[in-house]
């Protein structure tokens, strides 16, 4: 039985065997499994994380910005200082995790290329 997808981004497991195999470096995948020799390079996580990261993150630091601005009134450079570096953090430190848990999910849900058929 496959281990669940939330291991796949919290441990780096594969996503057949649960071997923490899924990253060679911090962000990149390995190109197989090294226990149990899943392919990973036939899935294609592609800039999905990134996409769902940068506006899940970018709507929450808009709300924190505007609640910081309305109740302390600090100037542009404060911002600037305060949110650009957060933000860069926060998708970059969830980069990891959404990146295994989308491939794991791909791979327990057999995702493929759209086809259209043919009758």
């Amino acid at each position: 039985m496959s281990p669940p997808p939330i291991l796949s981004g919290t441990k780096g497991a594969c996503p057949r065997c649960g071997a923490a195999t899924l990253f060679r470096s911090f962000a990149g995948f390995a190109d197989k499994c090294g226990a149990c020799d899943l392919d990973f390079t036939r899935f294609n996580v592609g800039d999905g994380p990134v996409v769902f990261l940068t506006l899940g993150i970018g709507a929450l630091v808009t709300g924190l910005a505007l609640w910081v601005e309305f109740t302390f009134q600090p100037g542009l450079l404060i911002h600037a200082l305060l949110w650009i570096p957060i933000t860069a953090a926060l998708v970059i430190l969830s980069l990891r995790f959404s990146k295994g848990l989308l491939l794991a999910l791909e791979y327990r849900n057999r995702a493929g290329e759209g086809r259209v058929r043919s009758e």
